[in-house]
């Protein structure tokens, strides 16, 4: 933006100007920007505008969780989710038009996946939430004061296009997010998470859902190019960048499958020496998933094997299941192409 107003022979300063006006006033129109000169704000119209997603539906959920499907070029859906709490409100965003990595648990990995994501496609479900829930022209007031890269898709094989939607979003001029209010999920992409820590210090979670190879292989099958012990590595090189910060490791209960006290026992042993806080998430469940959800009472014998340890546990409220917002629920319909997880892993997606 700087660039191109020093181009047409005006100040840096007009970009910052914009970018306010933009992502703290919400104005999406260059005559409405009221501090350009009128000549500017013609040419401006002329060499640039400003394109959004298309809403296509906003549910409401019965305890407040907000879902918007949004029509991305192309035709294809993709769907933001906003979870209000009493001292925070998170939007749950997307990176790309569905998932190319197949977690055998997940609606959202059996859809297939699409494509990425541009910046702006990730940064206009934001500013679409942010007009939706009344942020707009109020920067001061805070509907979302917590991002996380936890809706349809892989960040980090998305990793150029987040990394600069995550600077608007720390932008003092743009969101103002701290950075420990943005944070980042992946299912262990170790290439990409070394580049992260390098690059930009937000808040990491790792969907991990299995303590050995064994069963992540079925459960998370870029467990095959990417083993737990390189993905636990690569957490304890992120880990020596923010010392007083624990790495959120997610783990959906899956009944019979991975949560026994053995499993909790054996998930104490992997992660000793990482600063950690495990997030246990009640599968949500969808037609033809193949799963059952843990009981409350296994989900509960699991915490306690961790607590007892040590190591930080909470078990995940369910938010957002009567519109299908729930962890694990994104489809948004999306007529993706086919796309197998061995084609991403050889850097052929797209």
């Amino acid at each position: 933006m700087a660039a191109l107003l020093c181009a047409l022979g005006e100040p840096a300063f007009r970009a910052t100007q914009i970018v306010k006006w933009v992502h703290q006033h919400g104005v999406a129109d260059f005559e409405q920007m009221t501090n350009l000169g009128k000549a500017l704000r013609q040419r401006l119209s002329e060499c640039m505008c400003f394109e959004l997603p298309e809403v296509i539906t906003e549910q409401i959920s019965s305890d407040g969780t907000r879902k918007w499907m949004l029509r991305v070029a192309g035709g294809q859906a993709i769907e933001t989710v906003h979870i209000p709490e009493p001292d925070r409100g998170t939007l749950c965003v997307s990176s790309q038009v569905g998932c190319p990595l197949e977690c055998s648990f997940c609606a959202t990995g059996r859809q297939g996946f699409g494509r990425n994501l541009s910046t702006a496609e990730i940064i206009g479900q934001l500013w679409i939430a942010a007009r939706s829930l009344g942020q707009f022209p109020r920067p001061g007031r805070r509907p979302i004061s917590n991002i996380v890269f936890m809706g349809m898709g892989e960040p980090l094989l998305n990793y150029d296009n987040v990394l600069r939607a995550i600077e608007l979003m720390l932008d003092d001029n743009a969101y103002g997010l701290s950075r420990r209010r943005v944070t980042v999920s992946t299912a262990g992409m170790v290439p990409q998470m070394d580049r992260l820590k390098q690059a930009s210090p937000v808040s990491l979670a790792v969907s991990l859902h299995a303590p050995n190879d064994a069963l992540r292989n079925e459960l998370v099958p870029l467990n095959r190019t990417y083993p737990l012990a390189e993905l636990l590595s690569a957490c304890r090189r992120f880990a020596e960048n923010y010392t007083h910060e624990s790495i959120t490791f997610e783990y959906t209960m899956l009944d019979g499958v991975n949560d026994t006290p053995a499993h909790a026992r054996e998930l104490v042993r992997v992660l000793n020496g990482i600063p950690s806080k495990v997030n246990l998430i009640p599968w949500n469940p969808f037609p033809g998933g193949g799963y059952r959800r843990s009981s409350a009472e296994a989900i509960e014998r699991f915490r306690a094997v961790l607590q007892h340890a040590g190591v930080i546990t909470l078990t995940r409220r369910t938010r957002g299941h009567d519109i299908d917002a729930a962890c694990g629920q994104l489809v948004g319909r999306v007529q993706a192409r086919a796309a197998r997880y061995h084609r991403v892993s050889t850097g052929a997606s797209s």
